[in-house]
């Protein structure tokens, strides 16, 4: 049985990980420095240490004392319009975060790492469904720094391949996720559409759309979204991928999505649908960094590893609706 280490594993996607981990029997240690984690959601099985992942030394430590096998890098911050605003704090955070931890992991051995990127990297493709091949040539600053995390993860494989000490990595990029696995598992993000809409609706007040002029049927930019519990299936095939050394480096990326697009008014359509009343969406001015459209092409990851997405965008918002009112 294989130990894997998850960063930020106190997050919304770490802690729906962490449990699909635990189904496959695969083992567990969380590092998180609870600055949007939430300690309470990691089991109390879990092996938790509170740190930094700029914290090369307390990773080695955990790392070495845990007898780590590899490593889920999830700890990143996210937003991009605040990315925009704020681009040193993202690159300090997320560039120099997967630097920690990869040199985290050569001090101590561990040849196997999942990391989370984004479909982010691709800013703003040409028309169509965007594949892994397709350039990645990201709007925003935290898109930047997605980018400069896969090329370093690719950078020090090839660095170990040369000292005789092969890395195993998959790099995955999702796409818009949502939904919540369990009623205590929901999305706490302030930059997430399917909460902030939801979070609006609880406050009496309107959603907002950001931007209603972009080059789309309905005005309003289109995403592919996923559901939280697709995403986590995607991390246990990778980990089983990674410990049974099946895949090369060619074919070590992939989208994370389910090939469908759905427009922001599509979205507060179904959010309207779910709770039983309109919620009459505001039209707001658009955020920095969003592309008008972006939407997966998602064969590689069903091919390699045997994925498929399960769930669609009304289970996705009615879970999230549900968790939502339970913690009210």
């Amino acid at each position: 049985m294989s130990r894997w280490m998850l960063t930020g594993g106190a997050g919304y996607i770490g802690t729906h990980v962490i449990r699909q981990m635990q189904v496959a029997g695969v083992e567990v240690v969380v590092v998180d420095d609870l600055s949007s984690g939430i300690r309470e959601r990691v089991p109390e099985n879990v092996p938790f240490v509170e740190c930094s992942v700029l914290d090369t030394d307390s990773l080695i430590a955990a790392m070495t004392d845990h007898e780590v096998d590899g490593v889920v890098h999830f700890a990143a911050k996210k937003a991009v319009g605040e990315s925009v605003e704020n681009p040193l704090f993202y690159y300090r955070e997320n560039a120099e975060g997967i630097v920690s931890i990869l040199e985290a992991m050569a001090v101590s051995g561990v040849s196997r790492l999942v990391y989370s990127s984004s479909a982010a990297v691709y800013g703003e493709p040409p028309a169509g469904d965007v594949s892994e091949d397709a350039p990645l040539i990201p709007k925003s600053p935290y898109g930047e720094t997605k980018v400069f995390g896969e090329w370093a993860v690719r950078a020090q494989a090839v660095a170990q391949s040369i000292i005789g000490q092969p890395m195993n990595f998959v790099l995955l990029r999702y796409f818009n996720v949502a939904g919540a696995g369990s009623d205590d598992l929901g999305d706490t993000s302030v930059a997430n559409l399917i909460p902030m809409a939801l979070r609006a609706v609880t406050q009496g007040v309107r959603p907002k759309v950001f931007g209603n002029d972009y080059p789309t049927p309905d005005g309003t930019c289109i995403r592919d979204y996923i559901h939280v519990l697709d995403l986590a299936d995607a991390h246990v095939s990778a980990i089983a991928a990674c410990d049974d050394q099946t895949l090369g480096e060619v074919n070590a990326v992939y989208n994370v999505g389910r090939g469908v697009g759905s427009s922001v008014q599509e979205v507060m359509d179904v959010v309207s649908e779910v709770i039983g009343r309109d919620v009459n969406a505001e039209n707001v001015d658009r955020r920095a960094g969003d592309p008008a459209v972006l939407v997966a092409e998602a064969t590689r990851i069903v091919e390699d590893l045997n994925w498929q997405a399960k769930y669609d965008l009304a289970d996705m918002v009615s879970s999230a609706w549900s968790a939502m009112q339970t913690s009210s």
